[in-house]
């Protein structure tokens, strides 16, 4: 995302500057500032006596991160953009989707025990909501004109996380793909082209709201995604369908397939359709060119993948199984 947002400001005439650790390939013509922002006397370092008109977190959390980019000395930082995520609304108690934005308002479901396999997602999610409360009290309290952006899972090329990249791998190597539950979960994403646009339109128009969705107009099915991912790459995989307990029982874990986890908000961006007039690209619009990047650049396999094995034992047995009925 920080790539395609630093790419499309400085198409709209924007001189861009980029804070990291300076780990990162960015394009031409954006100026670049190397801290680490977990160190407070490296942040003022570099930011001190600067002045922007926009500044846009990417890295933002938990509280700590806001305050300790929000309170460099003599450091203006114009509007702050902060980008959140729809897992804030499945750590809130109550919350049902498709979610929106004042979902998360509720209290956070309790934590889970430390060895218990969703304790890393749910505090992703609670550190998320801390970040996002932190900055909301300072634009109450010390004025800082502040947008929270949540996204569902963003899909795009440079993507990191290599999450699509774990069923295209499954596409290559031919064999079965196993669809957890049938793959009949919405599966509801926003292209990374699209959160650059949205930011690019907040640097000229404050929004009204302190919090809004954005996401893909078009829910598919993961079934449904999984196959327009197979069209773009040119191929017709089996989808295998398994129910949840029997991929535990089988020793798979939310990895095996990173799309079809409970872990996965569905978002309802409504307000910024009515506010903005905001419209993402629809799957069919952002997924061929997606694929072609992933598939030009081959990228080293997702962790998930490691669990091939047992995905094909079990995509073996249920087959066995469903012929000998």
């Amino acid at each position: 995302m920080g790539r395609a947002t630093a790419r499309t400001l400085l198409e709209a005439g924007h001189r861009v500057t980029v804070l990291s650790r300076g780990i990162h390939e960015l394009p031409p013509g954006v100026q670049t500032l190397v801290a680490d922002r977990g160190d407070r006397a490296s942040l003022a370092r570099v930011l001190e006596g600067r002045h922007f008109d926009l500044t846009v977190d990417f890295m933002a959390y938990d509280s700590i991160d806001v305050e300790g980019l929000l309170f460099v000395p003599y450091a203006a930082l114009g509007r702050y953009v902060m980008i959140s995520t729809g897992q804030v609304y499945m750590v809130t108690a109550g919350a049902r989707p498709p979610f929106r934005e004042d979902d998360a308002d509720g209290e956070v479901v309790p934590e889970p025990e430390p060895d218990h396999p969703d304790h890393g997602q749910w505090s992703y999610g609670a550190g998320k909501r801390r970040a996002e409360r932190t900055l909301l009290g300072l634009r109450g309290t010390h004025g800082v004109r502040a947008v929270i952006l949540r996204l569902p899972i963003v899909q795009g090329e440079w993507d990191g996380s290599r999450r699509l990249w774990a069923y295209l791998e499954r596409m290559i190597d031919g064999g079965p793909i196993v669809l957890p539950d049938g793959g009949r979960q919405p599966a509801r994403f926003l292209y990374s082209g699209d959160v650059a646009r949205v930011i690019a339109w907040i640097a000229l128009h404050p929004p009204r709201a302190s919090v809004y969705n954005l996401a893909q107009p078009d829910v598919p099915t993961l079934r449904d995604y999984l196959a327009a991912i197979a069209r773009a790459r040119g191929c017709e995989p089996t989808f295998v369908d398994a129910s949840w307990s029997e991929c535990v029982a089988a020793g798979l874990d939310n990895g095996f397939s990173p799309f079809a986890g409970k872990w996965r908000s569905l978002l309802d961006p409504a307000r910024a359709t009515t506010e903005w007039g905001f419209t993402a690209s629809r799957t069919e619009e952002y997924l061929p060119r997606t694929v072609a990047w992933h598939l030009e650049r081959r990228p080293e396999s997702h962790h998930g993948y490691a669990q091939r094995a047992r995905e094909l034992a079990l995509a073996s047995r249920v087959a066995s199984g469903a012929a000998g009925r």
